[in-house]
């Protein structure tokens, strides 16, 4: 009986064994289909973020869009005060170059010319904020901050220009006049986070700094670069400056100095092209009319003048009354008279003023915006008397 008992423990014993190594087995084999089940859930996971960030990487910076993933709660409405730096550019005369286009063209040019800005951006680190038109904004600073964001955003300024040389050559192949554009850049304190309502949030930035940079990049004429005092604090140590000017924007109750970037010495070392306008006397001065711009607005007085000499990119005109000579820096609208006697202006041209000449009636400017046929006039006129004998 002890002997049958051991036999029956005996195989007992060897059916538990068998159940639990077949438990175990079965086991192994959960946890092996749990385990390709997780990890098919985290690739389909990585390939969904990925969709995620190449769909709405085109919208936001692949940075905040690696925020947002990471920390989703991050989606919240709301911001943080933090300090920053701005960078905001503008094709000069676009609009009303664009106006003698078809759309479907001007989309194509614009998104050429956006393209190389966006990967120069791109490669300084920057985070485009908007695309405005033919404007960007920029951030450096947001959502991460970094120790140099001043002297990256003042690089990647002079980078963009010298990027328009490109973007010019393909211009030329489409049979469009050379474009020129505007940086505005400063640094300040501003309020940075998700802006809107549960149904349409952006990230984004609000201000008094937002607006200054935008009044600072309205100062500029084409192909320069031109930073706040604060800025400059930040990057004087690494970058040259060819010139200083005060000016009192709209908003601001005191007059502040902005700097024009010549380029950036050590790592980046990049600099700006330096081109020295000379003006030639014109063979016969040339009758125009000019009306002052304020904000992209006109006022209603329109003055009378003359174009008495002329350079590659720009002019001296004479004012015919001394007290209507517009300010440093002012937007102006010109209409010629080319030939004599004639009632009929010429097409709109825009300019802004650089400088008034002491002591005279006459101030120089930097064409914004000229006509194709007029362009062609002033390249054939500027080639004839630059070559002729002194």
């Amino acid at each position: 009986m002890l002997g049958g008992m051991s036999v029956l423990g005996l195989s007992g014993l060897t059916l538990v064994v068998g159940k639990l190594r077949e438990n175990g087995r079965n086991l192994e084999h959960r946890i092996r289909e749990r385990t390709t089940d997780l990890a098919e859930a985290n690739t389909e996971l990585e390939k969904r973020n990925q969709l995620i960030r190449q769909v709405f990487g085109r919208y936001l910076s692949d940075t905040v869009v690696a925020n947002l993933l990471e920390s989703p709660e991050r989606l919240k409405l709301g911001g943080e005060r933090r300090k920053i730096t701005i960078l905001t550019s503008d094709l000069r005369g676009f609009t009303a170059l664009s106006e003698r286009f078809p759309p479907e063209e001007v989309i194509h040019i614009l998104n050429l010319y956006l393209e190389y800005m966006a990967d120069v951006i791109n490669h300084y680190q920057g985070i485009i904020d908007e695309f405005m038109g033919d404007g960007i904004l920029v951030l450096f600073g947001a959502p991460i901050a970094k120790e140099d964001d001043a002297l990256r955003a003042v690089t990647c300024a002079c980078a963009m220009q010298l990027a328009m040389g490109s973007v010019n050559e393909k211009m030329e192949t489409l049979g469009w006049p050379p474009l020129e554009m505007g940086i505005g850049i400063n640094t300040g304190e501003v309020i940075v986070g998700n802006i809107g309502s549960e149904k349409r949030t952006k990230y984004g930035i609000v201000g008094s700094q937002v607006n200054l940079t935008y009044r600072i990049e309205s100062y500029t004429s084409g192909g320069q670069i031109l930073i706040s005092e604060q800025t400059f604090k930040e990057v004087r140590s690494s970058v040259e400056i060819i010139g200083e000017k005060q000016v009192q924007p709209k908003g601001v109750s005191q007059p502040i100095t902005i700097y024009e970037v010549y380029g950036v010495r050590g790592r980046y070392n990049l600099f700006l092209p330096k081109e020295e306008e000379i003006f030639f006397p014109v063979p016969q001065e040339i009758p125009l009319l000019y009306t002052i711009l304020h904000d992209k607005q006109m006022d209603n007085p329109v003055f009378s003048g003359r174009l008495i000499k002329l350079s590659a990119k720009g002019a001296e005109l004479q004012a015919d009354i001394p007290n209507e000579i517009p300010h440093k820096l002012t937007n102006i609208k010109i209409n010629l008279f080319i030939s004599q006697n004639s009632t009929q202006g010429s097409e709109d041209i825009y300019a802004k003023v650089l400088e008034k000449l002491a002591n005279t009636r006459s101030f120089y400017i930097h064409f914004t915006a000229v006509p194709p046929a007029l362009v062609a006039q002033f390249d054939n006129l500027y080639k004839m008397i630059s070559q002729k004998p002194n």
